[in-house]
């Protein structure tokens, strides 16, 4: 984590300031639950309420000598609450708690998340309606194809968030979950009803079978969810950028006031945060094979997934955010030329209603090869300019096409009008709640 791309309240939930106040949330829930039992005195949770505390530094420099983050923490705690600490972490296994505190930061990771996919999903539904009928080209392989709308393309991504937010709330639901079942998972030492305490207390659900650990592979499909959102953002970033590239130029991002585009060329204005929102997922995207890997541990457990976490958690996570917020932004202030699509549009002389002649020419009783043919001939001499002749023109001209095909056939098939009639019905599949 960088501060140029962190949000406060996504850091917050990754500093070890909170990582501990869970730790100590978790032991002190346990021994409520324990106390209720008679496992330990009464006089131990209440002690933990009153006087739990942790020095940060004490920790650390626990931790260099005895290097266990767990044991110098309950170390620090001990100094605080005193004598009662001797039942602090009684029968659990230091699992318990860490694995426990990681699902509560990944579910308060995951809830910041869902509210940045919500936000966007509302600029990529405004955006979408205002321009529902902005008639530009759509392309495939980067090259012009039929006409479209920009309030299309737009709902499209809508579309792919809207299907990512699910995910994500399938993803936060999978790492949910509480282990605090001893050291290689059995309740020897601790009452499962310890378990079903801490869980309930912190909104998590009991693990199934948690060995010492809780399975890696609900870790594996949260940490692939952050990727395919991630890939998400870099799919409309990267429409973004081409519709701002100079020869296109139908949207590009907002340019404030004083904003400077080149150090060398004052006239430049690039699309620096979309191609930031590439690069950041990339990022995300590169935790998913440590996810992956973590999956496969040795026997009830071994810690070759812990470090890999302690980076790929606080990383992915706080990148997301910053990428979704960075996209809302963009969204909600892209500048769009309406009248730069139209012109685009227009570039190929009228090619880009190939299909739909083809079409009446099949439906007037031609073969579609031979359709397919005459259509082709005439397309490929507007595209080289043979006679300088734009496509309905030349159509009109053909005598296999004048034969089947009048001038009002003509006039409709090249009217945009056809590609709208059918927008409420994919608009309504899109927005439908």
């Amino acid at each position: 984590m960088i501060p140029r791309y962190s949000r406060p309240e996504m850091t917050a939930i990754w500093a070890p300031e909170n990582k501990f106040k869970i730790w100590l949330e978790i032991e002190t829930l346990a021994c409520e639950q324990m106390a209720k039992l008679g496992t330990i005195p009464e006089s131990v949770p209440k002690v933990l309420r009153e006087k739990g505390a942790f020095d940060i530094d004490r920790i650390d420099e626990i931790e260099r000598e005895v290097k266990h983050d767990v044991i110098a923490f309950l170390t620090s705690v001990a100094e605080h609450i005193g004598e009662d600490s001797r039942y602090v972490h009684q029968g659990m296994t230091s699992s318990d708690v860490v694995d426990t505190a990681f699902a509560v930061q990944l579910t308060q990771s995951a809830d910041i998340l869902i509210d940045k996919l919500e936000a966007l999903l509302g600029a990529l539904k405004k955006r979408a309606y205002e321009h529902k009928e902005t008639i530009c080209v759509g392309r495939s392989h980067g090259i012009h194809g039929e006409p479209t709308t920009f309030g299309l393309k737009l709902a499209g991504h809508y579309a792919a968030f809207k299907r990512n937010l699910q995910r994500l709330k399938t993803a936060k639901a999978q790492i949910s979950r509480c282990t605090i079942s001893g050291a290689v998972g059995t309740y020897a030492t601790v009452d499962p009803s310890v378990e079903a305490y801490v869980a309930g207390k912190l909104g998590l659900e009991p693990e199934t079978v948690s060995t010492q650990v809780i399975p890696r592979d609900r870790h594996a499909e949260f940490f692939t969810t952050l990727a395919i959102i991630a890939s998400s953002i870099e799919n409309l970033a990267i429409e973004i950028r081409h519709l701002q590239r100079t020869e296109v130029r139908e949207a590009e991002e907002f340019f404030s006031k004083g904003q400077k585009g080149s150090s060398a060329m004052p006239h430049k204005r690039n699309p620096i945060l979309t191609e930031n929102m590439t690069g950041l997922a990339r990022v995300v995207r590169s935790a998913v094979v440590p996810a992956l890997e973590n999956v496969a541990l040795w026997h009830e457990r071994d810690i070759s997934h812990s470090s890999v976490e302690r980076m790929i958690a606080p990383d992915a996570c706080v990148t997301l955010d910053f990428a979704l917020a960075r996209l809302a932004m963009v969204v909600d202030n892209l500048l769009v030329y309406p009248d730069t699509m139209k012109k685009n549009l227009n570039k190929l002389n009228g090619l880009v209603f190939s299909q739909r002649v083809m079409l009446a020419l099949t439906q007037a009783g031609i073969s579609r090869e031979i359709a397919y043919r005459v259509v082709q001939s005439n397309a490929m001499a507007v595209w080289e300019d043979l006679d300088g002749k734009d496509f309905k023109t030349r159509l009109a001209q053909d005598e296999d096409v004048k034969k089947h095909l009048s001038k009002a056939d003509l006039d409709d098939i090249f009217n945009t009008d056809h590609y709208l009639k059918h927008l409420d019905m994919v608009f309504e599949r899109a927005f439908s709640e």
